[in-house]
């Protein structure tokens, strides 16, 4: 069995990564997280959501001595020229903070009309073998945004992105449906194809 070690603490997303990563590798392979492992948060100092990404698989590869897996995702804004970004998890000065991230974002396009508030979800994953092999793919989810929350699923600005072709926020579809068009269904679905072609995780 390939053991792959999934480099995050974020419980919304480890759930998520899970529900698409374990179909994608296949049988055979075994995910666990960084938190089983007894791994800690690294500073995210990239100035770009690959940057990040690899940082993060970098040091859980270091760490455990496995393949490591890990990604970099946020929401970019056309009319706030792609902001948040890389700080969408902390745009409110409060790193993980949902709520207040997306108050503030709803706060700061109150007077955007509908027609204006595109915007989209983009992935960055990144795998890092043991012996120090780096690989890298992304994926983007267009939509725009509501002007206030609705639906329970989901987490971070789910409740606010509508996914382009639907009516429903993230936070209203189930796990699978959302799962089955995200960016980051696309950038790990990229990047499971890519572990799949190497030999020797």
């Amino acid at each position: 069995m390939t053991t792959f070690v999934l480099a995050t603490h974020n419980e919304g997303k480890k759930r998520e990564l899970l529900a698409i990563l374990t179909p994608a590798l296949g049988a055979g392979t075994e995910v666990r997280t960084a938190g089983e492992m007894g791994l800690g948060d690294v500073p995210e100092t990239g100035v770009t959501f690959a940057e990040n990404a690899l940082i993060k698989a970098r040091a859980a590869a270091a760490g455990t001595g496995l393949t490591a897996i890990a990604d970099d995702s946020g929401i970019a804004v056309d009319v706030l020229g792609g902001a948040p970004g890389i700080f969408s998890a902390r745009w409110s000065g409060r790193h993980g903070d949902d709520r207040a991230n997306l108050d503030l974002l709803l706060a700061q396009l109150s007077d955007i009309a509908a027609e204006h508030r595109g915007a989209q979800f983009r992935c960055a994953a990144a795998a890092v073998t043991a012996d120090g092999r780096e690989f890298t793919a992304e994926g983007v989810m267009p939509g725009r945004l509501a002007t206030a929350p609705a639906g329970e699923n989901g987490f971070g600005y789910d409740p606010i992105f509508v996914p382009e072709g639907s009516e429903l926020s993230a936070a209203e579809m189930s796990a699978e449906e959302k799962n089955s068009r995200s960016h980051r269904r696309v950038a790990f679905d990229k990047l499971a194809a890519i572990l799949a072609e190497q030999s020797g995780l």
